[in-house]
């Protein structure tokens, strides 16, 4: 691991499991989080497969290709893992990292109908580019790829209905904020319906302008606000993701 931006984005992936085990986010072993590797062809890295997400380093990362062949380290791969980072890494070259989660409050939102409502803030910087994809079984087939890449198209998140929420980013801090404000949002909702009182939907033409707020608010920097933040609380809290 002598290249330094593999040797980066190694850490920022292995910090980004290490944070969403902070947040409570995993699911023992069972959600991923992929990076696509700088440079030809079509590498990324993944969890070595049993390992919990506190568990993650940056040099026991797993490097695969789209064949599912393992270029690097010893560890198996999770299938369902390989099927959806497989599939969106080879459709959307502009994405750089994939993550999935199986949270509570995620699962809840994506068995509703309605899927996420307009409620909250956080809600109407997520619906900004938010798709659904119909549960079709664990995902373990090939033949769910074209429908998966569909349902994404040129969106940074998906509801995957009856199983979890997926969030893509051109960066490991851009897929992580994603998540974040999008886990923010299920969480909120499903907490505003159990008070049983009538919600207030925002109107659509505030979400219109939301996404030039957004980028007032973070000063153009995006994710590049949080990230340092949240790597020195995870230096606090959970250290040696870098090793």
């Amino acid at each position: 691991m002598t290249d330094p931006a593999e040797r980066a984005l190694r850490v920022d992936l292995a910090a980004a499991y290490r944070l969403v085990a902070m947040f409570g986010w995993d699911d023992l072993v069972f959600t991923h989080i992929s990076a696509r590797l700088p440079g030809a062809g079509h590498r990324f890295l993944i969890n070595p497969y049993g390992a919990l997400f506190e568990e993650i380093t940056a040099s026991s990362l797993v490097e695969v290709d789209l064949d599912g062949t393992r270029l690097s380290g010893d560890a198996p791969v999770n299938p369902a893992g390989f099927v959806i980072h497989s599939a969106i890494h080879a459709a959307r070259p502009d994405v750089g990292c994939v993550l999935h989660t199986h949270t509570r409050s995620g699962v809840a939102v994506s068995a509703q109908r309605a899927g996420l409502l307009p409620i909250s803030q956080q809600a109407s910087i997520a619906l900004g580019s938010l798709g659904y994809h119909d549960y079709e079984g664990i995902a373990v087939r090939d033949e769910e790829k074209p429908s998966l890449v569909a349902a994404l198209g040129d969106r940074r998140a998906l509801v995957l209905r009856n199983h979890g929420l997926l969030t893509v980013g051109a960066s490991v801090s851009d897929a992580f904020l994603t998540m974040y404000t999008l886990e923010a949002a299920c969480q909120i909702q499903v907490l505003a319906q159990s008070g049983g009182a009538e919600l207030t939907q925002i109107s659509q033409a505030v979400l219109y302008g939301v996404g030039a707020n957004i980028r007032t608010v973070t000063k153009g920097m995006g994710s590049g606000l949080t990230w340092p933040a949240l790597l020195r609380r995870l230096e606090r809290r959970l250290p040696g993701f870098a090793d």
